[in-house]
């Protein structure tokens, strides 16, 4: 098991602002949060070989140190199929300025996208915010904070608290959400603001919920106090 702490320390040592999406991703682990399977591939060779020990579909993503967005620049590819679409997108991304390895991850199977994180207050401390995820996070601001620690309850709160609540039923034939493991999930993140005061903010966006009604973490960022 890595040693979340650990983390924060290299980055740091490197002097960098924050973790990357794969060390963001054993961060939360190390916490119970669930993440996607994800490993690094150097070349679009390797990048072939784990696709093929992970089963298609698969994701395929640029990283690297200084790659926070990834989206905006053209680095990130849904519903990989095969091959020879790792290869031909391989290649393109390992172009992209800043691109250091490529992320093979699972395709998460699910419609809905939720986001979750933490920011730190000045005066109140770490908050934990809820909402709409995906695009549409910026799109139609549909999210809710509280002050950390959370209990069952104030997670529960907040999940009702978002208008667009109803898409945490069953939806279009896939489960409802399974409340008490986003609940876990809330409550966890706000422990990690009060653990480490090194981290300034959270980002999981989105945390996917799969079609049996269980959240995934499929893209994380954790951002470092300056």
């Amino acid at each position: 098991m890595i040693d979340p702490k650990s983390l924060i320390q290299n980055a740091k040592s490197s002097g960098r602002k924050s973790l990357n999406e794969y060390e963001a991703k054993l961060f939360l682990a190390a916490f119970g949060i669930p993440v996607c399977r994800e490993v690094l591939a150097s070349s679009v060779d390797e990048a072939v070989t784990e696709a093929a020990k992970m089963g298609y579909p698969i994701v395929l993503k640029v990283s690297g140190e200084k790659l926070a967005h990834k989206t905006e620049s053209g680095g990130v590819v849904l519903n990989v199929k095969n091959e020879q679409e790792i290869r031909s997108e391989g290649r393109r991304l390992l172009e992209i300025p800043g691109c250091e390895s490529l992320s093979v991850q699972e395709m998460i199977v699910g419609e809905r996208e939720l986001v979750c994180g933490m920011t730190r207050d000045p005066s109140f401390g770490p908050a934990v915010m809820f909402g709409l995820g995906g695009i549409l996070t910026e799109a139609l601001k549909d999210t809710v904070f509280r002050i950390a620690p959370l209990t069952m309850y104030d997670a529960k709160d907040m999940m009702s608290e978002i208008k667009a609540n109803a898409i945490l039923q069953p939806f279009r034939g896939d489960a409802a959400v399974n409340m008490d493991f986003l609940a876990k999930i809330l409550i966890a993140v706000g422990e990690i603001g009060l653990k480490y005061e090194a981290i300034a903010e959270i980002d999981i966006n989105p945390l996917k919920i799969r079609r049996d009604g269980k959240p995934v973490a499929v893209d994380a960022l954790i951002v470092l106090v300056s």
